[in-house]
């Protein structure tokens, strides 16, 4: 997974790539598919979410240049792996999911493995999480029609935000460099994710 999925394609950050190294990305699926886990795609995890390919968590988690200190906000726990990613590169994820029997099993793998860094929440990710904010980071894990206004609000400044954004079958991932005040938007890749749904995303 790590030279043929993500050296290969330019992935070369040692942190990332040792994050992605060392986090067992099979118990973040059901047994049934867990041999398939470090396949080149995604994988369903049920309530009609999957967890994404390795290439797309390690390009959003490269993009925000993670150093150590950060604070970082995930909207889309899905399966729990890319807040687990990122917990070893950052300080404390704060991570928010709409669906609870996904962040119950992801609790349970968080858990396992001693990720202790991991603050989950169930509720609309398109709203944030105002009471934490302000976020060093903040990573969307799902595609909507923009990025939601209160996730601007609650970016620091300096700041960085990664988003898929477009229609429902296909979006751009776009990333948002907060700075001096100043919104800069830069879009790096096609994708295609599962809907944002929420307040700010798609109707449910």
């Amino acid at each position: 997974m790590i030279e043929e999925q993500l050296v290969a394609r330019g992935i070369t950050d040692q942190r990332v790539l040792e994050a992605m190294r060392t986090v067992p990305r099979h118990l973040f699926v059901e047994d049934a598919i867990q041999a398939h886990a470090y396949g080149d795609f995604p994988l369903p995890i049920g309530s009609g979410q999957t967890i994404s390919q390795p290439y797309i968590v390690a390009l959003m988690t490269l993009v925000l240049h993670l150093t150590g200190s950060e604070k970082v906000l995930e909207i889309g726990t899905g399966s729990g792996y890319h807040a687990a990613i990122l917990s070893r590169l950052c300080q404390k994820v704060y991570t928010v999911e709409r669906l609870d029997a996904l962040v119950s099993r992801a609790r349970k793998v968080f858990d396992r493995l001693r990720y202790h860094n991991i603050i989950s929440r169930i509720d609309d990710g398109t709203v944030g999480w105002p009471s934490e904010a302000p976020f060093d980071s903040i990573i969307v894990t799902a595609g909507g029609p923009r990025i939601p206004e209160p996730l601007i609000a609650q970016l620091a400044d300096p700041g960085r935000l990664v988003m898929p954004v477009g229609g429902q079958d296909v979006q751009e991932l776009q990333v948002v460099d907060k700075r001096d005040g100043g919104i800069t938007v830069t879009t790096i890749e096609q994708v295609r994710f599962v809907d944002l749904i929420g307040a700010h995303g798609w109707p449910n």
